[in-house]
C-alpha cells in the first residue's frame, strides 16, 4: 500500500528575505543510494494496484466456491453453522452467553422483553486468560472458564427474572474452527490465535464446557454453539433484518454470511425450514495469491500455523 503525503511549508517568505543557506547537517541528512533502493523496493512490495486486488478477490471467490463443494478438498473451510434462522426481535426471557475467542473470555446475561421492550437489562464481565492456560490442557482451560462463569451467575440480581425449576440455557460463542453437525455440537478442527491447548482437537467443545460446568455445580446447558462472527450477525439482525453479512477484525479475522442451501453441494440432502444456512468462511486461513513482503514472510514463519493465516498478514 502506498501513501502519498503533501506538506505545505509556511517558511517560504522568510527564506526569500533572509540570507539562510543549507547547512552541512541538513545536507548530510540526504537519503543514501542504498536507502533509496530499499525504500523503493519496500514501496513496490507494499503496493496494491487494482489488478492485484482484483486477482486476490477472484482467488478468494474461487476458494469459497471450492469450500462449499467439498468438505476436505482445496479451498476455504466454508463451515456450515447449522444456524438456519436469525433473531426477529420478538424473543423474550433471560439468556446467558459465553464468548471465548481470544486472550480473554466474556460472560453475559440479558433480559429480553420481546418486540415492544427488546433489551430490558444486561450485565457482562470480561476475564483475562492467563498466558500459560493458552497452552495448558483442555481440562485446565475449561475449568478456569467454568469457574469464572459460576462466579458471574452467583451475582444474578433482582433485575433478571428466571422461571423456577428451569435449567438455564447458555449460548457458547467459540471463535475457532470447528466442524459442526448440529446447532449444539462442534468438533474442534484446530486452535488458532496463539492457542495450543492439548486434548481438545478432535473433541466436542460443547461437551468440554458442559462437563466443566457440571464440575462447578452449574445447572446450565449449552443450547447453541456459534463463533463470534455468527454472533455478530445475529446481534445485528436483531435490530436490522437487512443485515446478511458480518466481519470480525480482532485477534483474528473472519466473515460469515447467509447462503442458500441449494448453493452448498457438500450439504446435499440437508433439509432446512428456511432454505438457508449461515456459512462461516474462516477466511483467516486464506493465503493463496496474497502479496507478501519480507516482513510478512518472517512473521508467518514464526506463527503457529505458517502459510495459513490471513490473520497474520492482515495484522
Amino acid at each position: 500500500m502506498s501513501v502519498s503525503v503533501t506538506v505545505t511549508s509556511s517558511v517560504g517568505p522568510f527564506l526569500s528575505r533572509s540570507r539562510w543557506r543549507p547547512t552541512t547537517a541538513l545536507r548530510s541528512s540526504k537519503v543514501s543510494v542504498e536507502q533509496t533502493i530499499s525504500l523503493t523496493k519496500l514501496k513496490q512490495e507494499c503496493a496494491t494496484p487494482l489488478p492485484l486486488l482484483q486477482h486476490v478477490a477472484d482467488t478468494m471467490s474461487s476458494e469459497m466456491r471450492a469450500g462449499l463443494s467439498s468438505e476436505d478438498g482445496p479451498g476455504l473451510p466454508m463451515i456450515p453453522t447449522y444456524v438456519h434462522t436469525l433473531p426477529t426481535g420478538n424473543e423474550n426471557g433471560l439468556f446467558y452467553a459465553l464468548d471465548l475467542g481470544g486472550t480473554n473470555f466474556r460472560v453475559l446475561r440479558v433480559q429480553l422483553g420481546g418486540n415492544h421492550d427488546r433489551l430490558v437489562s444486561t450485565q457482562f464481565q470480561q476475564v483475562s486468560i492467563p498466558h500459560d492456560l493458552m497452552s495448558a490442557t483442555s481440562l485446565e482451560l475449561f475449568d478456569f472458564i467454568a469457574l469464572g462463569l459460576a462466579k458471574f451467575v452467583a451475582k444474578e440480581d433482582g433485575k433478571f427474572h428466571f422461571p423456577p425449576g428451569r435449567k438455564r440455557d447458555i449460548g457458547f460463542t467459540f471463535s475457532f474452527p470447528v466442524k459442526q453437525t448440529s446447532i449444539d455440537s462442534g468438533i474442534l478442527i484446530k486452535w488458532t490465535k496463539g492457542f495450543a491447548v492439548s486434548g481438545t482437537v478432535g473433541r466436542d467443545v460443547v461437551v468440554c464446557l458442559n462437563e466443566a460446568m457440571e464440575r462447578q455445580g452449574l445447572d446450565m446447558r449449552v443450547s447453541a454453539l456459534v463463533n463470534d462472527t455468527v454472533g455478530t450477525l445475529a446481534g445485528a439482525e436483531y435490530y436490522d433484518n437487512d443485515v446478511k453479512v458480518a466481519v470480525i477484525l480482532g485477534t483474528g479475522t473472519n466473515a460469515c454470511y447467509v447462503e442458500q442451501i441449494s448453493s452448498i453441494p457438500k450439504l446435499q440432502g440437508h433439509v432446512s425450514s428456511s432454505g438457508k444456512m449461515i456459512i462461516s468462511t474462516e477466511w483467516g486461513a486464506f493465503s493463496k495469491g496474497l502479496p507478501l513482503t519480507v516482513f510478512d514472510r518472517e512473521m508467518d514463519a514464526s506463527s503457529i500455523n505458517p502459510g495459513q493465516q490471513l490473520d497474520t498478514v492482515g495484522s
